[in-house]
């Protein structure tokens, strides 16, 4: 019988960061540390006070905060070899975070011992129950990462063993059973697991699986099959090499499929925007494939998929995706059929049917357009414009005359582009010049310049991101690209697309809908 709850342990700020390309700043730490806490999360594993000034700055102000659920950890290994451990400097700097909760991690596999620490096993043993000893008579609560774990089993299941025992005889809370080369498979996560469940009955057994295998989410699953009451990972599997296991995935499988307990309920449908904070933080592209969490979890595009989907979810479905703050997506091709299209139009004009002209004329426009390099599941904010301008349901803010890019190199002052534009506004003609740092910069600039007149709420669109892709590159040179643009004015994101064998004319047509969906959406809403 499955234990009824389980503790969710998240590493992000301390093995996450350990990451290629991710450095968090205190004031990112304090700020995923309130997600986290919102989110439910157990346990917050923090970094180690005594690695570098900046985990100490943060251990100074994270005791400021009034967290919900959420217990700190500092983070640190067992004493040095020959050295009291009232005399390891390491071990003070974990007292000076006043932390409730601390981790230490120790070697279980004798080869790390003998050949990495090089010192006897029986030290070894001594350091991890003198450590252990130590901090809990200064009243820590405290989890024993039992490094290497797995692999200490597979060669010498005696001695890993004896690492688990000389830290439960100390007082160790938690002992966390870690995969950390990443290389064991589940049904071994599962068997070894168990038999730690079984021989320390009076003592919590967590897990701690990195994703080299591909197999951390499965692992971590198992090993809660297995009895582990501490799940430990990262937000969106973050780590090293090649990641930790993902508490985001782990959270709803434990939680909606196997009815364990790891957050309070109701904060399920948070996670896929703490998911988004998180990497937003981190600043890394979020994974729209993620399962549960990413765009596409459940994004339908197949017109027999859809068509059975809008008449029951479970068709496709494995969960509503409400559960974990998520939604569906319909996404409208060549391949998605009439029925989808109409979903969509009918939005905008409801009296439209399947067999109406306009819903024919629409699906044939759209798919000459994919024809011509569009795909418009990735940027569903222009095909909604084009919608309306089909259905003549668009009332145009202003009409391109002409514009014109110089590049210069040098450049002076990192300005190496300039963009003159004449547009059509209200019927009186517009011209702007400016320069910029490049020239889809350069031409930005110069439209906001011609047009913030007549509508200043330009000003609160933000590029948050920008792709090009060649569509065929045989054509080289002459290759047409897609250019896909996101943009947010603080209150919501869009997507807009160009498609061009110019990269700046694409540019121009995703940036030129990115300023008509910010208007026409701010029109609709005065007018609701």
């Amino acid at each position: 019988m499955l234990q009824k709850q389980v503790i969710a342990y998240d590493s992000t700020l301390r093995d996450g960061a350990q990451a290629q390309g991710v450095s968090f700043s205190v004031e990112d730490k304090l700020k995923i540390v309130k997600k986290l806490d919102e989110l439910g999360i157990g346990y917050i594993e923090a970094g180690n006070p005594g690695s570098n000034p900046k985990d100490l700055a943060f251990f100074e102000r994270v005791g400021e905060l009034t967290l919900q659920h959420a217990k700190i950890i500092a983070f640190g290994s067992t004493r040095r070899i020959g050295i009291a451990v009232e005399e390891d400097k390491n071990i003070q700097s974990l007292l000076s975070a006043n932390t409730q909760a601390v981790a230490i991690f120790g070697k279980s596999w004798d080869y790390q011992v003998t050949d990495i620490l090089r010192t006897t096993l029986e030290e070894n043993l001594a350091m991890i129950g003198d450590t252990i000893a130590y901090l809990k008579a200064q009243g820590k609560e405290v989890t024993f990462d039992a490094e290497h774990f797995f692999d200490g089993y597979k060669a010498n299941p005696e001695y890993a063993f004896a690492t688990l025992t000389a830290a439960a005889n100390a007082g160790a809370d938690v002992l966390a059973l870690c995969d950390t080369n990443g290389g064991t498979f589940p049904n071994e996560i599962f068997e070894i697991t168990q038999r730690a469940v079984a021989q320390f009955p009076h003592t919590q057994i967590g897990i701690h699986c990195h994703n080299d295998c591909e197999m951390a989410v499965a692992n971590s699953v198992a090993a809660v099959q297995a009895g582990a009451t501490q799940v430990q990972g990262t937000m969106n599997g973050i780590g090293e090499r090649c990641g930790n296991a993902n508490l985001v995935s782990i959270i709803p499988n434990v939680q909606l499929k196997l009815g364990v307990d790891c957050i309070p309920a109701q904060h399920m449908t948070t996670l896929a925007a703490a998911a988004r904070f998180v990497s937003e933080i981190a600043n890394m592209p979020f994974n729209e494939k993620a399962p549960y969490v990413g765009h596409d979890a459940f994004a339908h595009k197949g017109g027999m998929h859809i068509d059975a989907v809008n008449k029951n979810p479970i068709s496709y479905e494995h969960i509503n995706p409400s559960q974990v703050g998520n939604e569906r997506h319909i996404l409208v091709s060549e391949v998605a059929g009439r029925g989808a299209l109409l979903k969509k139009l009918q939005q905008i004009e409801p009296s439209l049917t399947k067999d109406s002209a306009d819903t024919i004329r629409v699906l044939e426009q759209l798919k000459a357009l994919e024809h011509d390099g569009y795909q418009f599941e990735g940027a569903e904010s222009s095909f909604d414009l084009l919608m309306h301008k089909l259905l003549g349901k668009f009332e145009p803010f202003f009409s391109l005359k002409q514009y014109n890019v110089s590049i210069f190199e040098p450049s002076a002052d990192g300005l190496n582009s300039s963009a003159t534009i004449h547009v059509n506004v209200n019927g009186k003609d517009a011209t702007a010049t400016a320069q910029g740092d490049g020239p889809v910069n350069a031409l930005d600039k110069a439209m906001r310049k011609a047009l913030t007149d007549c509508y200043p709420a330009i000003n609160e669109i933000k590029l948050v991101d920008y792709k090009v892709r060649v569509l065929d590159s045989s054509q080289a040179t002459a290759a047409k690209v897609r250019v896909i643009i996101e943009s947010t004015d603080q209150q919501q994101s869009w997507t807009t697309i160009g498609v061009s064998s110019d990269i700046i004319e694409a540019s121009w047509l995703a940036l030129k809908d990115a300023l008509e969906v910010k208007l026409l959406t701010d029109l609709q809403v005065k007018s609701v």
